[in-house]
């Protein structure tokens, strides 16, 4: 019995999770697994109600839990950044999430904005320091307010996070049988946080001969990713780096409407979500795409060891992509509702033989 926590979220979350569900009770009745769900109403709607972004207690009852599904997070009535840190980053740091994994992968029948590129080319993984970094929330301001403003914002790094999401990363590329990992930094300017990852992640390297493994910069590896995506394999990086390059990762990949990540503690409660944000705007129009929340769910799925289940929503997905029946990956020009893509994959989870 699989115990799941589920958070809808804001704007189109609760549409994507929706459909994300269906599909997970599809792979389940296929594959023959038990889950339970609990739905929690964390997000802008709450705070806005009752002032409260994550009630006391909340990180206690979630460790009960072996994964959540979250929609997303974000409400425009909220000034940006509170549920962000109040929720999303405190969720993170509490469960100790120290892994945010990203899969970048671009499916049959998705064009890929990067001129000449297929499938064959885009497939890599990105592991990104998901507890430390910049998002710690070290610093402060001096004289705020003043023209003599100071405003500091500290990267902390420490072995055992560095270590851990390095070891993580050619644990991640040894079991599923990826060749190299790259680690993305910047030593010629960063000359303390990435002279630590650098070390540690020759250290651990070495206890991993049948890896390959080099370093670039995180510039040129935004250019590379541009130009020769086919590079990469596994990528391991600190938070703040991580963060940007998961974008532009999402975008040659197809978009925001594919991009899934999970939120990793690897002995605790993970999190998986769409990449994509709340698009308050789309709210109850039955027009945005939910494959994201639907992959975000292949991914938990994986995690929680029902292989065969992840593999079929991804077979699932793919046969959609290609079917001619969605015309577009972007809200509203789809072809097709948010509720009938679901209906679609949930059907075709079924259609296959366990």
């Amino acid at each position: 019995m699989h115990r799941i926590a589920v958070i809808p979220g804001d704007g189109t979350g609760p549409e994507v999770v929706a459909e994300g569900l269906k599909v997970l009770e599809a792979a389940a009745g296929v594959c023959e697994f038990d889950y339970e769900t609990k739905i929690f109403d964390y997000g802008g709607r709450r705070y806005l109600a009752t002032g409260e972004t994550l009630p006391d207690g909340a990180l206690e009852e979630l460790k009960n839990y072996e994964a959540i599904l979250l929609g997303a997070i974000g409400h425009p009535k909220v000034r940006p950044g509170i549920l962000e840190r109040d929720i999303l980053l405190k969720l993170r740091f509490g469960l100790d999430q120290y892994i945010n994994l990203r899969p970048v992968k671009l499916y049959p029948g998705v064009e890929c904005p990067v001129r000449g590129k297929g499938p064959e080319d885009v497939d890599f993984v990105v592991v990104r320091e998901n507890t430390e970094g910049l998002y710690v929330g070290a610093g402060g301001f001096s004289r705020k307010g003043t023209p003599h403003e100071v405003a500091l914002q500290e990267s902390v790094n420490t072995r055992r996070g560095v270590e851990r999401c390095v070891r993580y990363a050619f644990e991640y590329a040894r079991k599923s049988g990826r060749k190299k990992v790259t680690l993305c930094g910047k030593t010629n300017v960063l000359t303390f946080a990435f002279d630590l990852w650098e070390r540690v992640f020759n250290e651990v390297s070495s206890e991993y001969p049948d890896i390959e493994s080099d370093y670039a910069h995180v510039d040129a590896i935004c250019m590379w990713f541009v130009k020769n995506p086919e590079w990469f394999d596994v990528i391991v990086t600190d938070n703040m780096f991580g963060d940007i390059i998961t974008d532009l990762g999402a975008m040659i990949q197809g978009g925001m409407g594919i991009a899934a990540g999970g939120n990793i503690n690897p002995e605790g409660t993970s999190m998986f979500e769409p990449i994509g944000g709340s698009a308050p705007k789309y709210t109850g129009k039955n027009v945005i795409n939910p494959l994201a929340a639907i992959s975000a769910v292949g991914l938990m799925l994986d995690f929680l060891e029902e292989d065969r289940a992840s593999k079929l929503i991804e077979e699932a997905i793919i046969r959609l992509l290609t079917s001619g029946k969605m015309k577009s990956l972007s809200a509203g020009k789809m072809g097709l509702g948010t509720r009938e893509v679901g209906d679609f994959v949930a059907r075709y989870v079924r259609e296959e033989k366990a």
